[in-house]
């Protein structure tokens, strides 16, 4: 069964082991099948981006147990080795739980730790912290340890000599290495979509073998040969495939799982890139756009030169249905204030602007307001947010007041993260669906209806 790379917390080495190994597998011809467990879009596209196979999310708040179960067995079996890559420290979950965890992920696939711990300054409280994990929780199983940031033989020897009675293999020691460091941003590590260091995977791969055991460590990863059956059949759906849909993915946009393209793809639905980059139009023939989260922030000033694709999507806007994620949403507004305070402008659809806040980052309940094409009134559904951003309405500068704006454009739902109040959020119409509100769509069937029904309307076609 494979392992689950976990750690004491986040910052410990975690996306650089999985990185590691997987550039090491890739030296020598062997595909891993990687998952990263939560709703992670950035470590997700560092593990794609060295040859490997589409690295998987697993989150059981997002998509539940079996969903999580039924994607990790499917994509496992297609290759002889997998590896997950878990989140935060072992035990954090939803709130102060250990819920949605990387425990949690661990128990229920019924696979062992490969605990990667940074030893920086530390010898003999190696040693307490590893017996704290190990006797937290009895039914996890720490298969072996490596440490980070080891760099001296002494250093090696000494921990070396405190782990000596403990039946815990240790399978390798990582020096600091400026050349596997990951660049990192505001949001985490910085996406190879966005002009990321690309990662040297022949150094990586010599790397590993020097400093790691990976004949050891990879008869911890060979795939479980286990099929389930899906719970889930998209083939029910009744498509029209003379409506495709348009999908912005780009430098800009990026923040999408791509089980959604392939279940829009699976029930027979086309599917067309779209660039604003690029500066593109939407393509006549779509009906429907997705407008996946992203850096605008970043190129706010590239958007606002991208004419192009901005009268494209004011004129889309008529008659073909939107739906905006986070930065995505942000983009419908009027403007995205930078850093230093200038104005960008945007398409206007919206009556907002966004501007630099605080992080809002984490799960979310979600219950509909009202009947939208997206949510139900009353139906509960799951999220998260992923944002340095808030909006602020220019209520002031429209044509009709607050109480009129509201009707037009109400919230379809009301949130909450872990033990705090709900709250409206977004904005909706017929046509239109816009929150900071990430979901997954593939996992969702309730929520998948919704959409892909709301892709169906016959709405005159985009032209």
């Amino acid at each position: 069964m494979p392992c689950v790379i976990s750690s004491p917390s986040t910052d410990s080495g975690k996306t650089t082991l999985s990185l590691l190994l997987s550039c090491w597998a890739f030296s020598k011809g062997i595909k891993i099948q990687t998952f990263k467990v939560g709703p992670d879009y950035l470590d997700q596209q560092q593990l794609s981006s060295i040859g490997q196979p589409i690295c998987r999310n697993l989150d059981i708040f997002l998509s539940g147990e079996e969903w999580v179960q039924e994607s990790f067995y499917k994509h496992s079996l297609k290759y002889e080795f997998s590896l997950i890559e878990g989140a935060m420290g072992l035990f954090d979950g939803l709130g102060s739980t250990t819920y949605s965890s990387t425990a949690n992920i661990s128990k229920l696939l019924n696979a062992p730790i490969l605990f990667i711990v940074n030893a920086r300054g530390q010898v003999a409280s190696l040693l307490a912290t590893i017996r704290g994990f190990r006797d937290f929780d009895s039914e996890l199983s720490i298969a072996g340890i490596i440490f980070n940031n080891v760099n001296s033989d002494r250093h090696k020897k000494l921990i070396k000599e405190v782990f000596k009675n403990e039946e815990i293999e240790i399978l390798g020691f990582l020096p600091s290495d400026s050349k596997i460091t990951l660049n990192k941003a505001n949001l985490g590590l910085i996406s190879p979509m966005d002009n990321g260091k690309e990662i040297d995977v022949e150094y990586f791969a010599n790397f590993a073998e020097r400093n790691l055991d990976v004949f050891s460590i990879i008869k911890f990863l060979k795939s479980p040969q286990k099929k389930i059956p899906n719970s889930v059949n998209f083939k029910d759906f009744k498509i029209d495939k003379s409506k495709p849909i348009a999908v912005a993915e780009d430098k800009i946009f990026h923040f999408q799982y791509p089980e959604t393209k392939e279940f829009l793809s699976e029930i027979g639905i086309p599917l067309i890139s779209w660039s604003i980059y690029d500066d593109e139009e939407i393509p006549n023939e779509a009906s429907s756009l997705i407008i996946p989260g992203g850096f605008p922030e970043k190129y706010a000033d590239h958007i606002s030169n991208s004419t192009k694709s901005l009268n494209s999507l004011r004129k889309f806007r008529k008659n073909g249905f939107i739906y905006a994620e986070c930065g995505g949403m942000m983009i419908l507004g009027d403007f995205i204030k930078d850093e230093n305070g200038n104005n960008h402008k945007m398409s206007g659809i919206l009556p907002f602007r966004s501007k630099k806040s605080k992080l809002s980052v984490g799960y979310r309940y979600i219950e509909g307001l009202k009947d939208t094409p997206i949510i139900k009134q009353n139906q509960l559904i799951r999220g998260h947010e992923f944002h340095y951003w808030e909006i602020e309405n220019n209520l002031s500068e429209l044509d009709y007041g607050k109480a009129e704006y509201q009707k037009k454009l109400p919230s379809p739902w009301k949130i909450k993260s872990w033990k705090t109040e709900y709250k409206n959020e977004g904005f909706f119409d017929e046509k239109l669906h816009a929150s900071w509100i990430h979901l997954h769509l593939a996992s969702s069937p309730e929520v998948a209806k919704n959409f892909i029904d709301a892709t169906q309307i016959n709405f005159s076609k985009h032209s």
